[in-house]
């Protein structure tokens, strides 16, 4: 039997990068997937975002591991559609046990110059979009009465600051004292509340040329290669980027029995980064 097995889980940001990763993963453990993502493109982020194809891929994989996976497309500024999503999936699978509130996006600008749009988009994202995904899913697990665990993708960026994303890091520096209350809140009904915090990741929200030109500003048009090369100098490991896998391998930790007693913590995986 797979660690996970008989579960629920509930995946945003699950059509590509690390949600997908973890979606494939805690399918691979016996969890059947509640998967959530936007199709429409993310104004203010400066590469393409997920697409409806992206998130068909995602079902394909978990299908092809013989687990049910309902998918469906919503923006996490919406609690609203969150909340369908939600109880169309406990009503299909009759349970919800973990909730993995993975989506966010990705921009870069100093502080003064971010536009007012720039600024709301991200917080509405990445520290609001995480509440109301809380807030719509939750409840099920309560209701469960068997416990369960929540984990808030955060980042590194909320422990170790850097130029150029300001908005970014405090997103995801609000993410901490979210999960903390939340953890305190819910520790009566059994339910762990962790946040995560890798360092950079390879996922098309890094892969792309705005990040490639924010890591190396003394070129031109840089690429791959050259983006590399920075990434290189930020951990403490000899490793540029961490692959999703690796986060997920945390994630699976911290929502499986053996991570039973943690609750309340933000766990770092940085490859040395934040030394």
């Amino acid at each position: 039997m797979g660690r996970v097995e008989g579960k629920v889980a509930f995946i945003t940001g699950a059509a590509r990068g690390q949600g997908r990763s973890h979606a494939i993963k805690l399918a691979e453990e016996g969890a059947d997937i509640i998967a959530v993502d936007i199709v429409d493109q993310v104004e203010s982020a400066p590469y393409a975002t997920a697409t409806a194809e992206d998130l068909a891929e995602t079902v394909k994989a978990v299908e092809a591991l013989d687990r049910r996976i309902i998918a469906r497309t919503a923006d996490i500024r919406d609690l609203a559609a969150l909340t369908a999503v939600a109880q169309e999936g406990v009503a299909e699978f009759g349970r919800l046990d973990i909730v993995l509130a993975n989506a966010g996006i990705s921009s870069m600008a100093p502080l003064l110059d971010l536009t007012e749009d720039q600024w709301n988009e991200m917080i509405d994202i990445n520290l609001s979009g995480a509440w109301k995904t809380l807030k719509a899913t939750v409840p099920h697990i309560i209701d469960g009465g068997r416990g369960g665990s929540v984990v808030i993708t955060s980042s590194l960026a909320a422990m170790v600051a850097n130029g150029n994303n300001g908005h970014y890091s405090a997103a995801k520096a609000g993410l901490v004292s979210l999960m903390k209350t939340a953890a305190k809140e819910w520790a009566p009904h059994n339910i762990r509340v962790n946040t995560i915090h890798p360092t950079t990741v390879q996922t098309p929200m890094i892969l792309n040329d705005a990040t490639y030109a924010l890591f190396r500003p003394d070129l031109e048009k840089p690429g791959y290669d050259d983006f590399i090369v920075a990434a290189n100098t930020l951990n403490a490991l000899p490793v540029p980027v961490t692959e999703p896998i690796d986060i997920t391998n945390a994630v699976l930790y911290l929502v499986t029995e053996d991570g039973r007693y943690v609750t309340g913590t933000t766990h770092v995986v940085d490859a040395g980064g934040a030394l």
